[in-house]
């Protein structure tokens, strides 16, 4: 998230002003503490103005049974 966020030139308010979402829940999925739902990663896409895909990519290299909230 935080690579996709900056390739873009694009700092955590600006994301939080073109998501409604807090800069804090930014942060925190960017530190891998907040798995966000579909609905957030598509307001994210469009934020961003990228695929979906991009942004979830990086769950073909995690461990997923050690991400997923219990």
């Amino acid at each position: 998230m935080t690579n996709a966020r900056q390739k873009y030139g694009v700092t955590q308010q600006q994301l939080s002003v073109a998501t409604g979402l807090t800069e804090g829940y930014i942060s925190n999925m960017e530190r891998g503490q907040k798995v966000p739902s579909l609905t957030t990663i598509l307001r994210l896409a469009v934020a961003l103005g990228c695929k979906v895909t991009e942004l979830v990519s990086i769950f073909d290299k995690t461990h997923l049974p050690s991400i997923v909230p219990k």
